[in-house]
């Protein structure tokens, strides 16, 4: 039957429309901090705020989007939110002081959030359920791709064309995306309502957040707090150590490792369970960020993004994982969304609250910094799940 493959228009429609409103996100994040600088002149934690509050318009438009996406549908909702995403891309061009600038850049992100999280519902409604796991992982990696190729981009447009040239980038790639939604037929977004009928009567906390994935979500907000530094002060470090060059790959090759290393510990995780690999992930990320932040040559540099996303990217879908693990069928998207919320906020308020700290401890002390609050968040990690994982372990 049709609807047992998994390669189907639909699935491959969702996953292009995901792909590039994602490499939109991490073109803009590498970016518009040294816009806003160079445009405004603006001070770095400024700078940072302008980079980080597209973030936290991705946090406002998941939560509305997630209550109301399977009453009004999926593709509508996906439809909607990419004409509010074309929209917000044409208004960079009118952002013609900081305000303006910080007011589009939450709009834009709100309109993402809401395009993200139609996508991914149509994304679980399409997907043969016996394939749900091999489907979810190849979504996800179009989203990995999309951190590869979008600050690659962003670096290169950044030292070879003006910052208008972004945003006409950034505005094709959404009418692209826009186009693209029209290829989902009706069967990809048919209404869940019959299984939202009790959500609706009344308002409950627990109707937009998963309590169980908490625990592991503040553990994933600290480390998205970590990595924002590097997704918005990237630009700016790179010319402070004159490695603009090597930094133009950086995340190129970030992504490449993940995407070679993550069946790996994929199935790492599957066999000796979760510590097994978050406590290695997060001891090589603190590694990395320290490398990172003595690097002194280009080498040394895409050496670091090696660890990085050897650490970073194989930490957060094993965080994922964790976080879907003890909930319920029917809650494993509110379990997604909670852990994705989250650590949306680490990413979001990042840039600015760094932004701060770089006066006074330069970035290479920021960096090193930030090794420190990650093996910092590996005693957190253990106190919130890490010791009742190997409880768990140790009973089954």
């Amino acid at each position: 039957m049709n609807n047992e493959r998994l390669w189907t228009k639909n699935f491959i429609a969702v996953l292009i429309v995901n792909f590039l409103i994602t490499l939109v996100l991490f073109l803009l994040m590498v970016t518009i901090a040294s816009y806003a600088v160079n445009e405004f002149h603006v001070t770095t934690a400024l700078a940072g705020l302008v980079s980080g509050i597209f973030i936290i318009g991705a946090f406002i438009g998941r939560l509305i989007t997630g209550r109301i996406v399977e009453d009004i549908g999926s593709k509508k909702i996906l439809i909607i939110g990419l004409i509010f995403y074309i929209i917000t891309s044409a208004l960079y061009f009118g952002a013609i002081n900081i305000t303006l600038l910080l007011i589009n850049r939450i709009l834009h992100g709100i309109a993402y959030g809401a395009a993200s999280t139609a996508a991914g519902t149509i994304v679980a409604q399409i997907i043969p359920p016996d394939k749900r796991g091999e489907g979810v992982g190849y979504y996800g990696m179009g989203a990995i791709l999309a951190t590869a190729v979008g600050p690659f981009i962003g670096i290169l447009l950044n030292q070879n064309a003006d910052f208008k040239m972004i945003f006409v980038f950034n505005l094709i790639l959404g009418i692209i995306s826009l186009a693209v939604t029209f290829i989902i037929s009706q069967l990809a977004y048919k209404s869940l309502k019959q299984d939202q009928v009790i959500a609706k009567e009344s308002f409950k906390i627990s109707n937009y957040l998963e309590f169980n994935a908490i625990p592991i979500a503040i553990v994933s907000s600290i480390i998205g707090f970590s990595f924002s530094g590097i997704l918005s002060f990237l630009s700016f470090y790179s010319k402070q150590i004159q490695l603009v060059d090597a930094a133009s790959f950086f995340f190129l090759v970030y992504s490449i490792t993940i995407l070679i290393t993550r069946p790996i510990f994929g199935r790492l995780f599957d066999r000796k369970g979760a510590n097994a690999v978050v406590y290695p992930c997060l001891l090589v990320f603190a590694t990395g960020m320290l490398l990172f932040s003595q690097a002194k040559n280009g080498n040394t540099l895409l050496l670091a993004a090696v660890i990085i996303g050897l650490g970073f990217g194989n930490y957060i879908s094993a965080g994922q994982v964790i976080a879907i693990k003890a909930v319920p069928t029917n809650r494993l998207g509110l379990a997604t969304s909670t852990y994705y919320m989250l650590y949306d906020v680490g990413l979001g308020i990042g840039p600015f609250l760094l932004g701060a700290l770089v006066p006074f401890t330069g970035y290479r002390g920021l960096f090193l910094m930030m090794a420190i609050v990650i093996l910092a968040d590996i005693v957190l990690y253990y106190f919130l799940h890490g010791r009742k994982e190997k409880q768990v372990n140790h009973d089954y």
